[in-house]
């Protein structure tokens, strides 16, 4: 349960968010209703890089001593720029508390993510995919984000866009229903990596049975 400094803080970062929207990249910052501890976040990729067009949900998971602790950063839709669903490791979450500054807030943990994001270092929680990969995740991304309910609770302006936009994509199939395909979230090297333990296997499998085979003979 968070103290009241906590909640003191994340209040006026709520407010603060809501008097001064985060723009270039646009970024939206909702706190889950029912925890305040908990924070859902929309990046929007900027025009001219491989994420333009694309809708990017994740969450911040703030520890009930913030701002004196970091939080947890993670990004749940597919990029291709990172792994959905894990924490990341960068220098303002609690991977570095060694490097965290209290005066940091929720603006500027997501512009720091979203510079980050567009950039090629390495951390742990990134992939590696090619800019096509990437724009194929943009323009996936609200199709993806749309099974989620936290995000349809807190951003339903980003619903009726896709609901605009299926309703587009209907009107050029001839009315008829557009199919959504099943998105990847895996990088090129996970896949490389899993065909090289399948291939292994496979290799080990044969031998086995050589091993058995010549056993036959003696």
């Amino acid at each position: 349960m968070a103290n009241d400094m906590c909640v003191r803080r994340l209040t006026r970062e709520l407010q603060s968010l809501q008097k001064n929207p985060l723009h270039s990249p646009r970024i939206m910052a909702m706190p889950n209703e029912e925890n305040i501890l908990e924070w859902h976040y929309v990046i929007e990729g900027n025009t001219g890089t491989p994420y333009e067009g694309g809708h990017y949900h994740g969450k911040l998971i703030f520890p009930k001593e913030y701002p004196l602790k970091p939080p947890s950063v993670i990004m749940l839709t597919p990029s291709g720029r990172f792994k959905p669903n894990r924490r990341l490791c960068l220098s303002m979450s609690d991977f570095h508390p060694e490097s965290w500054n209290p005066m940091w807030s929720v603006s500027t943990i997501l512009t720091g993510l979203y510079s980050f994001m567009v950039e090629t270092g390495p951390t742990l929680g990134s992939i590696e995919t090619t800019t096509a990969q990437k724009r194929k995740f943009a323009r996936q991304s609200l199709d993806f984000n749309v099974r989620d309910s936290n995000f349809c609770k807190l951003f339903p302006d980003l619903v009726d866009l896709h609901k605009e936009r299926m309703a587009e994509r209907r009107r050029l199939n001839g009315g008829k229903e557009p199919s959504i395909q099943n998105i990847s979230v895996t990088s090129p090297k996970a896949d490389e990596d899993q065909m090289q333990g399948i291939l292994a296997t496979a290799a080990g499998i044969v031998a086995l049975i050589s091993v058995l085979f010549a056993m036959r003979f003696f």
